[in-house]
């Protein structure tokens, strides 16, 4: 059986800006678009997900009426060609909550939980999406079964449309994203 018997039609031709906005939550789910084109992310592990929900509320209550954090939505990099990233955790404007799409002016930070598979991406490539979309705030998670997650935080520099190295956290994360949060991750 070849992947074109199993993926639909329309996951083998560029997808625009327009056409993803048309379409349900349902079928946007665990999906990304990279330059057009819709890239398929397996399931999360309950590890990853509950990683993920612990740092976003974290955050959440850290960042008081101004910040809001979430899980399991899109952020809108650029509109030509597509792009479309599903970050693990999003920290972003408050007074957004009901824009759609949310873009990167609207973001302070953007969380990926690396996952096995997900390596190259977390690491190499989506850094450097985030950077040149001017999002200021990245932390990388990495995570492994029976040992406490270590946190990579990085922090844009603008003149180089690059992310330069932050703090790096085990255990207990003592941040400022401009706000002060901490978090205990060591029960993990």
């Amino acid at each position: 059986m070849t992947a074109e018997l199993i993926a639909p039609e329309w996951m083998h031709r560029q997808i625009t800006s327009e056409q993803y906005d048309s379409w349900t939550e349902e079928q946007c789910a665990g999906i990304e678009i990279v330059d057009g084109m819709v890239v398929v992310s397996p399931s999360a592990s309950k590890r990853h997900n509950r990683l993920a929900r612990l740092l976003a509320n974290a955050l959440d209550d850290a960042g008081g009426i101004e910040w809001n954090a979430d899980t399991d939505f899109d952020v809108r990099l650029q509109d030509v060609p597509l792009n479309n990233r599903r970050p693990d955790v999003v920290v972003y404007r408050a007074d957004t909550i009901d824009e759609s799409p949310t873009r990167p002016d609207h973001v302070l930070l953007v969380v990926e939980v690396v996952s096995p598979g997900s390596e190259t991406t977390d690491r190499m490539v989506k850094p450097d999406q985030y950077a040149k979309a001017g999002i200021p705030f990245y932390w990388r998670v990495e995570q492994a079964a029976g040992r406490v997650p270590i946190v990579h935080t990085y922090v844009l520099d603008e003149a180089e449309a690059a992310y330069r190295p932050g703090e790096l956290f085990t255990g207990l994360v003592k941040a400022v994203v401009p706000y002060p949060v901490t978090v205990d991750l060591s029960g993990l």
